[in-house]
């Protein structure tokens, strides 16, 4: 043995060396990462032939691990960490020759490139990053974090503090839109940081806001993190908790767990959402708190008057809060009564199949045991007496398929059990309401008689649905129903629009808000995976910077306008009618549904085109897809480089000597602490995307392996990377902003100011682990 170490050891540290080595060297991490990898093989096979590594293996012939063996102890779970008295017998690091493992390795390489970046399973969630990076520069490179900054800071620029919470406010919000941290961090400190100097703010508070605020895209989705780390995630977990269902002697994870063993991207978009606006929260009121301590370190600073109109308390407190709560309840109230509710009266073709019993009972007695003491004595009852009653009732009733006769009489039903009013109409008339209580708050003194009108029509829509308008109606007669009361309401609402865009407040948050609502809000709710939110979030963001540029030309942008209403019309139509016109039999108002479908779509995307010649001709397109191009290509470069790093780790043995020492804990918290450790301390070094290709690939097996929640798993990762981002000396944020920062801000002020939010990061992690639901309750709340 070298120097008292085993080989697989020594192996370690060599790809450790080689790793840093290469990061350190100034070139570049992408083809750095697959460098180490070529270069720590050769080294190690070379010691390797010459006799030098030797790896002390467990005897697996001798009578000591036989016993083991015998008592019932799984194979895989023997280390030399949990029984080092086991004899051991000396073996080359690869038992086959390094030839042998090249090979192997290159064979890993090609499938993986198929599997994870040409061909796979998980290549349409990793089209997310494209769209999500597209999106996140084309709203960094249109100029919206400067009007947001200038809008927040004459907001809350009167409070203590008020310009640091403004940072906060707009860091979250472009966490949210971008999900950049580089870039992010960078446009704040160049527009926000010299303005916070001028009007006194001590430098370490400034700057250590502005870095914290930065690394929310981190954690705050669409976060590219999320994305990443769900993809290797989902596939860490599904094969951890099949592995641990084999040693708990179950056929399959179902089995074991009472539930698929599945995580996807969508849900983690969900489980993220609580946790990045508690930490937006936490720094804000650290701010809040430190100028209210320290007013001459933090002065409010009146940044000039809004342009909207100036209105009372009591209007604030009656249009944007009395009178929205007021709708909100309502239509909620009238839900619980029926009157609002689903009229859907479609009937499945088939019936129902019965219900199972909650856990499955047919198993052999290591698996009963296994799952008693995974689920307790009392479900595993409960589950046997399910299971009884289902055997005497003649077994599990299959699915079969319905009468006529039987269909006919569950329309009638549901006809009869139908709500007066539709949720969908309810809902959307709702948000019309709020538009014009808004405008009427915004704006007092205007004339209110077109918002009345549309209020009116408001009330005469909801009043001829529920009288005229039944379950069975036609969506061509209930358009030709709602044809007034409908251009009433807009008539009202495009008055309210108007009055709304007065307002300067309003006018910048409102688009790129509509865009993170229709982003977060389709995948959230389960409308669709993160790729299609992706792709209209790009799309949404071209339009929107194409408008921005419109404007600062002094052009109209009513294409863009058009086009965004042509979207909108097209999704309800798509909602509410049927298009599949290669049927035998096709209505005429189907028919014209699709034609005007049509029509709108191709609007829409001559809307789009547009959009893109706009900012082509300005010269802003062309930095917009080279800058992705580089973006994406650097993720996915990581991503072949790290694979062919880790396969190497794999040759030699390391991956499974890493895993044995963790497993050799018996306290599952504790492997979790010391996995949390490890990446705390390389996040100083490594980028987030080295550890998620690199790392967590490694310890994945274990830390998904157990009884955690895995979307608390990941997320309490997330948080851990984001932290590791901002500590000093070598967090990457505070590289990114000392690069803008002025002369006469030190690189002193930058690491003490940072060390507050390091410590509120830390209090975060602490939150969540002692608070685990703050991750899982939006989850199980929405599901998938």
């Amino acid at each position: 043995m070298l120097f008292g170490l085993d080989g697989v050891e020594i192996g370690l540290i060599i790809v450790f060396l080689c790793l840093f080595g290469g990061i350190l060297s100034g070139f570049p991490v992408a083809f750095a990462i697959g460098g180490a990898g070529v270069i720590s093989f050769g080294i190690i096979a070379a010691l390797d032939s010459a006799g030098i590594l030797v790896h002390q293996a467990i005897d697996s012939g001798s009578a000591m691990y036989a016993d083991l063996i015998a008592q019932g102890v799984k194979a895989d779970t023997i280390s030399v960490f949990r029984y080092p008295d086991l004899p051991r017998v000396a073996e080359s690091v690869f038992p086959g020759g390094w030839e042998q493992a090249m090979n192997r390795n290159i064979s890993f390489v090609v499938n993986r490139m198929n599997e994870r970046v040409l061909a796979g399973q998980s290549i349409e969630t990793l089209l997310a990053v494209v769209m999500f990076v597209l999106m996140g520069i084309t709203l960094e490179r249109s100029k919206i974090a400067n009007d947001l900054l200038t809008t927040m800071a004459r907001v809350f620029g009167p409070l203590p503090g008020g310009l640091a919470v403004s940072v906060v406010v707009v860091g979250a919000f472009l966490a949210a839109s971008t999900g950049i941290v580089g870039a992010t961090v960078v446009t704040m400190g160049l527009l926000s940081l010299p303005t916070m100097l001028k009007h006194g703010y001590n430098p370490k508070l400034a700057t250590g806001v502005i870095a914290a605020s930065g690394t929310l895209g981190q954690i705050i989705p669409p976060s590219i993190v999320i994305v990443l780390l769900g993809t290797l995630a989902g596939d860490l977990y599904s094969a951890a908790q099949e592995n641990r269902a084999q040693v708990a002697g179950c056929s399959d994870a179902l089995t074991f767990l009472g539930e698929p063993a599945v995580v996807s991207v969508g849900t983690l978009f969900q489980a993220a959402l609580i946790p990045g606006i508690m930490l937006a929260v936490l720094y804000g009121l650290y701010a809040f708190g430190y100028a209210m301590f320290n007013p001459k370190e933090a002065p409010a600073v009146e940044m000039g008057a809004s342009n909207g109109e100036a209105i009372t308390r009591s209007e604030g407190m009656t249009w944007f809060l009395a009178v929205p709560a007021g709708l909100i309840a309502a239509v909620i109230l009238l839900g619980q009564v029926n009157l609002i509710g689903t009229q859907d009266v479609t009937v499945d073709s088939f019936s129902d199949a019965g219900q199972t019993a909650s856990l499955r009972t047919s198993v052999g007695d290591q698996c009963k045991a296994s799952m008693i003491d995974l689920h307790g004595q009392l479900a595993w009852d409960q589950a046997i007496a399910e299971q009884t009653a289902i055997d005497e009732a003649g077994g599990v009733a299959e699915a079969r398929a319905l009468s006529d006769e039987e269909r006919a009489e569950l329309r009638l039903g549901k006809i009869a059990a139908a709500a007066p009013i539709g949720s969908g109409l309810a809902i959307g008339y709702l948000l019309l309401a709020l538009i014009l209580t808004t405008a009427r708050g915004v704006s007092p003194s205007a004339d209110t008689r077109p918002l009345l009108i549309g209020g009116a029509g408001i009330v005469l829509a909801l009043a001829v649905d529920a009288i005229l308008i039944t379950p069975v109606t036609t969506p061509g007669w209930t358009l030709i129903f709602l044809a007034v009361p409908l251009a009433m309401s807009l008539y009202g609402v495009r008055y309210g629009a108007g009055l709304l865009g007065k307002n300067e407040l309003l006018r910048v948050v409102f688009p790129p808000l509509v865009l993170i609502i229709a982003v977060l809000g389709s995948i959230l709710g389960g409308i669709t995976n993160p790729t299609p939110a992706a792709a209209l979030g790009a799309g949404g963001a071209i339009m929107l910077a194409a408008y921005r540029r419109l404007h600062d030309e002094g052009r109209s942008g009513g294409i863009i306008i058009w086009s965004t209403f042509a979207v909108i019309i097209m999704i309800l139509v798509g909602v509410n009618f049927d298009l599949r016109i290669n049927q035998e039999v096709v209505s005429t108002e189907n028919l014209i549904a699709f034609f005007v479908a049509k029509g709108t779509y191709l609007f829409a995307m001559f809307g789009l085109l547009f959009g893109c010649w706009v900012l082509f001709r300005g010269k802003v397109l062309s930095p917009i897809v080279r800058e992705t191009a580089k973006v994406t290509s650097m993720v996915f470069t990581i991503l072949i480089g790290s694979q062919l790093l880790n396969l190497v780790v794999i040759s030699f043995g390391g991956e499974h000597y890493i895993q044995g020492f963790l497993k050799s804990f018996d306290n599952e918290f504790k492997v979790f602490l010391i996995v949390m450790l490890v990446l705390f301390v390389m996040g100083f070094v490594l980028d987030f995307l080295e550890i998620i290709y690199i790392v967590i690939p490694i310890v994945g097996p274990v830390i998904y392996g157990g009884t955690f929640d895995p979307k608390w798993v990941t997320i309490m990762i997330a948080v851990n990377l984001q932290t590791s981002f901002l500590t000093p000396p070598f967090g990457f944020a505070l590289f990114y902003l000392r690069g803008v920062a002025p002369k006469e801000v030190t690189t002193g002020h930058i690491y003490k100011g940072i060390i507050p939010f390091v410590l509120i990061q830390v209090l975060g992690l602490a939150i969540l682990w002692y608070f685990p639901s703050i991750v899982t309750i939006l989850p199980d709340l929405i599901g998938n």
